[in-house]
């Protein structure tokens, strides 16, 4: 279960700029996006929406901010709700939550803003995103 989005940035964080393949893919990526948790019915009492600065500097990144201000920005912005990023972060998510573009037919994630840097470097986004998912427990029989 995720705990909170605060810790899955800080995993995620860690994730991309230790991956040395991940950050040699995205190595010309110098850009700030925004992620965004929306509420939904159907998230828990309490958590209200949060938008994320993430700031990419040659691949790895560089900060994760809160958004405070409705005129910080990002080039584009990625959203769901908190129920649908719990999905998509669950070690073998469901089916429409295993891909960001399986979410996007089902309105479960929206796109907005300027989607060209995103779609030049989509694979390198799409395993971002990726990085927050828990790991998968290994049993031995």
């Amino acid at each position: 279960m995720i705990d909170s989005v605060d810790a899955v940035m800080a995993q995620i964080v860690e994730r991309v700029n230790n991956d040395e393949a991940l950050v040699r893919r995205g190595r010309y990526v110098n850009l700030t996006f925004q992620f965004g948790v929306t509420r939904s019915s159907g998230d828990e009492q309490g958590e209200a929406s949060q938008d994320y600065l993430i700031t990419v500097q040659h691949g790895r990144i560089a900060d994760v901010q809160r958004r405070t201000l409705s005129t910080e920005t990002g080039v584009f912005s990625v959203r769901a709700s908190l129920c649908d990023w719990r999905r998509f972060w669950q070690p073998v998510p469901p089916r429409d939550y295993q891909d960001l573009f399986s979410m996007l037919p089902k309105n479960f994630a929206q796109l907005d803003g300027d989607l060209l840097p995103l779609m030049q470097n989509l694979q390198y986004f799409k395993d971002v995103l990726a990085c927050g998912r828990q790991q998968r427990s290994v049993t031995h029989a």
